[in-house]
């Protein structure tokens, strides 16, 4: 992070300290202040020497992933705070590397290879669906958060993984995202931190899910039997040497599958459901879809994925206004200029997803809940201000594995269950991804 001299408005070091309390449980409403008093980019003093530039501007934003992406990469958080809890992955690892790593993983995430996978997924889907007991109201993350794990699990490992490892894996990654969020948040503390070995406990308690990756992988191995999973498609997969990947190296990137394969989904499965539950008649329309593409497709879940558009528009509007990635960060590699503002080399930026995605100069009554919008507008008009996936070379590898497993389960979960509807807010708790916070849901059997 580096002090910024330019003419972009700041917030002072003060006001960061007098609402560091309230920034720890939820930072949005002091951005969302700072939006509304500076404008569309400001920059946060963080220390007397270091600050932040946040910014809401969607333009800025697709100059940073797109227009001008060569100089622009991914901030420290990521690639050196984020990746010493789950490795050097393609979400974590930049330039030589990540280029490497995504030309050798990308052919596993074409929807061929996808295909493969549909019937596994929506088995571990089904599964964990009919646990939901009716008419007794509970909190739906924990549910979908299980869903997505068992699902991102079968996929990358179908039935070699067991409950256990899968919640052990689940246990280690949280507690890797808690205390990250505690030094994201807390940087005063750090020192607090490290001298009572609270991050060291983290970092070895994750090397204990790569302990477990690791036998899962050597059990793949010694088997004969070919999955046609994940696992098997990272395991054939080749450089352009001829050479495989390197054990450390697939370990983080299915540790990276994990984290973020699962994270994401479970977040906006559960702003998904909440918004389905406040707009009664969209479950009806939705069941309606599902007729409609089961007749269609006769078993072959591809063709009913393709035939359940306004499902996927359902998930596209929770995730505009409930963006699991609400935040997308960036550093410049050299000096740079955006409309007449200054950016020095190593600067630090974090673009609010959520704030450009709700902005009423982009979208028509943002505040209210309408799938339908992106049925009516085409891509191109919304695409400049809409980035639940990013955007541009690092837009997220598996955008259609987390569309695919998201309308499966919703159309799952509507197909056995009826949604009462919920009249309270929808609150949420904002750490490395938007979470929600207390999603109590209650449902009827069909």
């Amino acid at each position: 992070m580096t002090k910024i001299t330019s003419n972009i408005p700041e917030v002072s070091l003060l006001k960061f300290l007098k609402h560091s309390v309230d920034i720890l449980k939820n930072p949005l409403p002091f951005h969302r202040q700072n939006f509304e008093e500076k404008g569309d980019t400001f920059q946060l003093n963080i220390s007397f020497n270091d600050s932040v530039v946040f910014s809401r501007d969607a333009g800025f934003l697709q100059y940073a992933l797109q227009k001008n992406q060569r100089n622009y990469t991914k901030s420290p958080i990521q690639t050196v705070e984020v990746a010493k809890y789950i490795g050097k992955g393609l979400l974590t690892s930049e330039g030589e590397l990540w280029q490497r790593q995504r030309k050798l993983i990308q052919p596993a995430f074409h929807k061929k290879q996808l295909a493969l996978l549909m019937d596994k997924i929506q088995d571990a889907i089904t599964s964990e669906i009919l646990k939901i007991k009716p008419n007794v109201p509970f909190d739906v993350f924990p549910l979908f958060n299980d869903l997505a794990f068992q699902t991102v699990a079968k996929a990358l490992f179908s039935g070699a993984i067991t409950d256990t490892q899968v919640s052990e894996l689940q246990d280690i990654t949280e507690n890797g995202q808690k205390m990250l969020v505690r030094e994201l948040r807390q940087p005063y503390l750090n020192w607090y931190f490290k001298l009572t070995g609270k991050i060291e406990a983290a970092i070895d308690r994750s090397k204990e899910g790569r302990d477990i990756v690791l036998k899962l992988i050597n059990n793949r191995r010694e088997s004969s039997i070919k999955e046609y999973d994940l696992l098997d498609m990272l395991l054939d997969a080749r450089y352009d040497d001829g050479e495989a990947m390197e054990d450390e190296q697939l370990i983080d990137e299915i540790l990276i599958l994990f984290t973020a394969g699962h994270e994401t989904t479970s977040n906006a499965l559960s702003f998904t459901t909440q918004l389905i539950a406040k707009n009664p008649k969209i479950q009806e329309i939705i069941l309606s879809e599902i007729n409609s593409a089961k007749s269609i497709a006769d078993g072959d879940l591809m063709i009913f994925l393709k035939e359940s558009p306004y499902t996927k528009n359902v998930i596209e509007e929770a995730m505009r206004m409930f963006p699991p990635a609400y935040f997308i960060d960036r550093v410049n590699k050299e000096d740079d200029e955006f409309n007449g503002m200054k950016i020095p080399k190593g600067t630090s930026l974090l673009f609010s997803v959520i704030e450009i995605q709700n902005d009423k100069r982009f979208w028509d009554n943002p505040e209210k809940f309408d799938p339908t919008r992106f049925s009516r507008m085409q891509a191109k008009e919304y695409s400049g201000h809409y980035f639940p996936f990013g955007a541009g070379p690092r837009m997220c590898i598996g955008n259609n594995f987390a569309m695919y497993e998201m309308v499966l389960a919703i159309t799952t979960l509507l197909e056995n269950f009826r949604i009462k509807e919920k009249t309270t807010p929808i609150k949420i708790t904002p750490l490395i991804t938007l979470k929600p916070k207390d999603a109590f849901l209650e449902f009827e059997k069909r």
